[in-house]
């Protein structure tokens, strides 16, 4: 059993490298091309960038292939034998947070490299080695607190129930749904100041907006997004009367008026069409298939790792494998968002009035061209990892008109966050 598992984490991960080279090959070829959407000298860089940023996932799939590897052979094991606490509660918790731990000092050299390197390099970063140790200790007690409790909890179901995996799925699944209602909330109180928006007229005309869908808010907020960083964004977030619209102040310096209120018409276009609601379930179906393989595997593995079923190991297990089943399905997700994305856009250009369509093209331009999203990309990286359908193809289904250099690209993708 144990060397299944390994097998078919080893397939995952030469996928995932595979897709990334591919996309690596693929860029570098379109970025000496004609430029599409972008200038020529952004165009490149726009490439240069999606280059970096493959070859430093590459990375990092091949250190948590390592990773996987240790907790697999000895790691696991070693945590076992070397954390000691006469509760059994206290020692799941101190063992499944050492693992989460240890993962995560490993990953902070990629996390600073990406910051103060990779988005230093490209313009994108704006955050201070301070602020970044100062969100990085605050993410880390958050995890840490949080993460406890959550693990004290699906403990405590797994020692007490029989059917323990599906009432864990079930708390796990709460448990995500409160962090929606929550995320806005948490998010002004330790990382970006929230301000209500001070602009009337473009407040009044949010409102108007909202008002036309029956999405009801505590308000519109400006994000101070621009002290980390350069990207332009905006979301929704939060559950019944929690719900808020944050805007980056990025975004609303760079877009005017109509193109902004395209953007929103585009999330409020998801609002109507109960698409968080359909990606919680989705996310719910990927949580009960996840809970209901790992609640039913055999104790011969347990044996083979060298540790007793005990609950930590149970989660860590689970823990370790989640990202082969998220990359199993990916497609599906991905296929049912970028069908919820041009929904979304109809509705956003016919809530724009006739001259919607227009402006929320070319919002979705300046998004490209601000966050230097490289415009193309391979099919196979495109099934894989993209959520939102190509931009191209967003502009054609808006009606906007294509010169033929860029039709040949329709099959590639540009992720817009919107």
């Amino acid at each position: 059993m144990l060397t299944t598992i390994i097998a078919i984490y080893t397939i995952f991960v030469l996928i995932t490298i595979y897709t990334s080279v591919m996309q690596i090959g693929y860029v570098n070829q379109a970025k000496r091309g004609k430029a599409v959407l972008l200038s020529d000298n952004d165009f490149i860089k726009a490439g240069n960038y999606s280059v970096a940023k493959e070859k430093m996932s590459i990375a990092t799939t091949f250190i948590d292939y390592v990773m996987f590897i240790f907790w697999i052979g000895t790691g696991v094991k070693f945590l076992q034998d070397n954390i000691f606490f006469e509760n059994e509660a206290f020692l799941n918790i101190a063992v499944v947070m050492g693992f989460l731990i240890i993962n995560s000092v490993v990953s902070l050299p990629f996390s600073y490299y990406e910051k103060f390197v990779l988005d230093e390099k490209f313009g994108f970063n704006k955050s201070t080695k301070a602020q970044w140790i100062k969100d990085t200790f605050i993410s880390f007690a958050m995890t840490l607190i949080f993460g406890s409790l959550v693990v004290w909890g699906i403990y405590m179901i797994i020692s007490s129930l029989t059917l323990w995996w599906l009432w864990s799925f079930i708390f796990i699944f709460c448990v995500i749904v409160l962090i929606n209602m929550l995320y806005p909330t948490f998010r002004a109180m330790f990382f970006d100041k929230l301000t209500p928006l001070q602009n009337e007229e473009l407040d009044n005309e949010i409102k108007n907006l909202m008002d036309k869908t029956g999405f009801v808010s505590s308000g519109v907020f400006v994000s101070d997004a621009s002290k980390r960083d350069a990207r332009l964004n905006a979301y929704f977030g939060g559950f019944g009367k929690t719900k808020r619209v944050v805007l980056f102040d990025t975004l609303i310096e760079k877009l005017t008026t109509k193109e902004l209120l395209a953007v929103l018409g585009h999330e409020l276009g998801h609002f109507a069409h109960g698409d968080i609601y359909k990606n919680i379930a989705l996310m719910g179906g990927m949580l009960f298939a996840m809970f209901g393989i790992f609640g039913n595997l055999p104790d011969s593995l347990y044996m083979e790792l060298g540790v007793d079923k005990s609950p930590y190991a149970v989660m860590i297990l689970l823990l370790l494998l989640m990202p082969v089943l998220g990359f199993l399905m990916m497609p599906i997700m991905g296929a049912v968002s970028r069908h919820n994305e041009y929904e979304a856009d109809k509705t956003g250009s016919e809530l724009g009035g006739s001259g919607g369509a227009v402006e929320l093209a070319n919002a979705l331009k300046k998004l490209v061209n601000e966050n230097k999203s490289f415009p193309l990309s391979h099919p196979l990286y495109i099934f894989f990892h993209y959520t939102h359908p190509p931009v191209l193809e967003r502009l054609k289904e808006l009606g906007i008109d294509i010169d033929d250099s860029s039709k040949s690209a329709l099959g590639a993708s540009c992720q817009a966050d919107i």
